[in-house]
């Protein structure tokens, strides 16, 4: 087991520990979104104690790609060859190396950035697939471990290949950024004593991206830190978003389009509405990006209450690209304070932002609710205002969030944002109550409807207070699942 510490992953660390003692060859897969903590993962878990190691060079040609494998050969077989002449070549080197080694308990190999090394014509899939096939798989101490930020890659052309490496990867570990809890110890870890509400703040901006986080000075408040890495002359967010979307996918122009579309509309998309806002193509390919999306973890897909299941909608979750397309994209950098600057008139952005980070931790509010064990589905629901056959006009509404439990119950989520006890008003409460109704009358329901508040600093007990049911608060989030 690591030494080096580890924040979080300790399911990540249980497989690899169970993979290292399994007793026979695994080939593992690792990705997820770029700046995740990939490579971090597994220096840390193997303190850098590899048999072999090989990163892939980003937008590398063939000469030069077999030109570094040829030098990380060398520097762990302590003999220099010529660079092989291709790569079916460069893994009989490898393997004659490695055969020099079935005395040890355990071999490891380590290959970074995979997807980088399969340019066009290279055959390189052809001759990792040799490699792995005809003698890796059989030798019993052999762990390889793949990793690849390009997860449509990864999980097209390597976990889902219909090929030679078909059902060849033994164990696949999708890494995903860091939630609220993993993100407080993160800070912790690295000298930050913030309350609470900055460490939202910090993630309503960066979402769970170690990479990102890492960035950070301790010496300096969340507010200028925002302000140097993404308002500053030469800050170093600020031109990632290309950057991201280009190391990730080969058609990255399509993929941003589909995403800026996307932050145009809080609740989501339909796959036609994304279509005709986007101006795209209505093909097999478009799903394939919206699954890619998913997967990197940049959009979710989830269905309105009472709709069928092809009715689904897309909606971005990445919070990095809701600040950017927000704040970042047409900002012409003037003000290397910008963020300091408009502290007074982020209201309706930190609303929706918190949203989303409620959404990002669902596991969290069932447990509050006591509800982690019961089957529930999570929607949303919209109405527009609509005349019923009688005559009766109904508001029309909408609910951000409803978990829809087994036990016959739905909770009715509304997620507040303030720097305070939330008051609820007469106004507000009279609003909750029309809501209620009408989704009631709208869904036909039968099941108990709670109404359910999600804020930062809990609900002020007035009046109106004990006509809701639930309350969730900001440090709930911060719990384990």
């Amino acid at each position: 087991m690591n030494k080096k510490q580890l924040i979080g992953r300790e399911r990540e660390a249980r497989l690899l520990d169970d993979i290292c003692t399994s007793g026979k060859a695994e080939f593992v897969a690792v990705y997820g979104r770029r700046r995740v903590g990939k490579t971090f993962l597994i220096d840390s878990y193997f303190q850098q104690q590899y048999d072999f190691f090989m990163a892939g060079m980003y937008e590398g040609n063939k000469s030069e790609q077999l030109g570094n494998f040829a030098h990380q050969l060398a520097l762990y077989s302590k003999t220099i060859q010529p660079a092989p002449p291709d790569w079916m070549e460069a893994f009989f080197q490898l393997q004659s190396y490695l055969k020099t080694l079935l005395n040890k308990d355990r071999i490891v190999i380590f290959i970074d950035e995979l997807p980088w090394f399969d340019m066009p014509r290279s055959r390189f899939l052809k001759a990792f697939e040799l490699f792995w096939n005809s003698w890796a798989s059989k030798q019993d101490n052999l762990k390889l471990i793949v990793c690849g930020s390009s997860t449509s890659w990864m999980t097209n052309k390597l976990i889902g290949n219909r090929g030679g490496l078909h059902n060849r990867v033994t164990r696949q570990i999708r890494l995903q950024p860091f939630n609220l809890h993993e993100v407080e110890l993160f800070m912790q870890s690295r000298g930050f004593n913030l309350p609470r509400k900055q460490v939202v703040e910090t993630y309503m901006v960066m979402g769970g991206t170690p990479y990102y986080l890492d960035m950070m000075r301790k010496s300096q408040s969340v507010a200028q830190n925002i302000d140097a890495l993404f308002f500053a002359q030469n800050a170093p967010l600020r031109n990632e978003f290309d950057f991201l979307f280009k190391s990730l996918f080969n058609d990255s122009e399509l993929y941003k389009t589909v995403v800026e579309a996307l932050a145009t509309k809080g609740k989501g998309l339909t796959r036609q509405e994304i279509i005709e806002a986007a101006n795209l193509t209505d093909n097999g390919y478009l799903s394939e990006v919206l699954d890619n999306l998913q997967r990197c973890d940049f959009i979710r897909s989830y269905h309105a209450f009472g709709k069928k299941q092809r009715d689904v909608l897309y909606q971005l979750t990445d919070l990095y690209s809701l600040f950017y397309l927000r704040f970042l994209k047409d900002n012409l950098g003037q003000d290397e304070q910008h963020w300091s600057h408009a502290l007074d008139t982020t209201a309706t952005w930190e609303g929706y932002a918190y949203e989303q980070v409620c959404l990002h931790h669902i596991p969290q509010i069932k447990k509050k609710l006591g509800i982690s064990g019961i089957q529930t589905d999570v929607s949303s629901w919209f109405a527009k205002p609509y005349t019923d056959s009688d005559g009766t006009q109904w508001p029309g509404g909408q609910i951000d969030l409803l978990i829809d439990r087994k036990d016959g119950v739905i909770n009715l989520c509304e997620m507040k944002f303030s720097d305070k006890e939330f008051v609820i008003t007469k106004d507000y409460d009279k609003d909750l109550r029309e809501r209620m109704a009408t989704f009631r009358h709208h869904s036909k329901t039968r099941k108990a409807l709670h109404q359910t508040l999600v804020t930062t600093f809990g609900v002020a007990h007035n009046a109106y207070w004990n006509n809701i049911q639930n309350e969730v608060t900001m440090d709930d989030l911060f719990e384990e699942a």
